[in-house]
């Protein structure tokens, strides 16, 4: 068995080595050779980054439509990151918190229907929605398909420049749905456009592909063809009904309140009222007709007993 050289003898031999007029390696990097002259200096500026993330989750006992319509917005937002759901209905603000370092999208069911969130964490501002009009890809079954992860463009209505509240919408929305530019897992490429229009107070959601016209020969684009791009429909599609915008982070002073939201429970429980009426209209005829009856009761057929015989 031979020693090991030591540190020092090992150092020795490198140096004469080198002396010797023996070429140096250039370093080794994961994109290959690298030479010392090509290397740029640690003095260039580094550019801004966007890192931040936007955190989806939904509550317990969430149904298999409104799942499914979670599953979409996830693969439709690239730079998103998934958690557990939120168990306990009284601490979800704090919990939520607790698990949110940066802006949150938190989607939440009660019964039967579907409350979204949005909201900037830790400090606020955060909006309460409630869903409508929900459709998945899977329902759809549109034509449309665009790239995963790919960047999308935003369009708004010009609706949104009219009141505050629209405005701060609009906001939080880029902020949620516009992917950070050079994120690892987004696209450089702009194939499709999520549309936010305001109609009757809600807020429509609509996702479109960009269909471009090709050349036979290449697969470029014509720039004389520009004016013949058409609009795809992908899916997913959902309405936003604002309730409320609270100051802090799932919580804090009402900052704007929707005064034509009508709670679907109150909905729920005028239809039942209204059957209640139509039954108790029944009862009223039936004791109407006994009381009827027994005001003039029918005279007694003297032939009725004819064949009791």
């Amino acid at each position: 068995m031979g020693k090991k050289r030591k540190h020092s003898e090992t150092d020795a031999a490198t140096n004469v080595k080198k002396e010797d007029g023996a070429v140096e390696r250039p370093k080794r990097t994961l994109l290959g050779w690298k030479d010392e002259v090509e290397e740029k200096p640690e003095t260039d500026s580094v550019g801004f980054r966007n890192k931040e993330k936007v955190l989806v989750t939904c509550s317990r006992r969430i149904s298999f439509r409104y799942r499914h319509l979670m599953l979409n917005v996830v693969s439709l937002l690239p730079h998103c990151k998934k958690d557990n759901k939120v168990e306990s209905k009284s601490s979800r603000g704090a919990t939520l918190n607790e698990l949110v370092e940066l802006k949150g999208c938190h989607l939440c069911r009660k019964g039967k229907d579907l409350y979204l969130w949005m909201a900037k964490s830790p400090n606020g501002p955060s909006l309460k929605f409630l869903v409508n009009a929900v459709h998945t890809m899977e329902e759809l079954k549109l034509t449309g398909n665009h790239l995963k992860g790919s960047r999308p463009i935003l369009t708004f209505s010009t609706n949104f420049d009219t009141e505050p509240h629209w405005k701060l919408l609009k906001e939080m929305i880029v902020q949620i749905f516009g992917t950070p530019k050079e994120h690892r897992k987004s696209k450089p490429y702009h194939d499709h456009v999520f549309v936010f229009s305001i109609l009757d107070d809600h807020v429509w959601f609509r996702n479109y592909q960009i269909s471009c016209p090709h050349t036979a020969d290449t697969q470029k684009i014509d720039r004389n063809d520009l004016e013949k791009m058409t609009l795809v429909e992908v899916g997913p599609r959902f309405c936003l009904n604002p309730i409320k915008i609270f100051g802090g982070s799932f919580g804090g002073p009402t900052l704007y309140e929707n005064p034509f939201y009508i709670s679907p429970n109150q909905i729920r429980s005028l239809e039942k009222r209204q059957k209640a009426g139509k039954y108790a209209k029944k009862v009223k005829a039936k004791t109407r007709r006994k009381m009827h009856e027994m005001a003039n009761p029918l005279e007694v057929d003297e032939l009725a007993h004819m064949w009791d015989e």
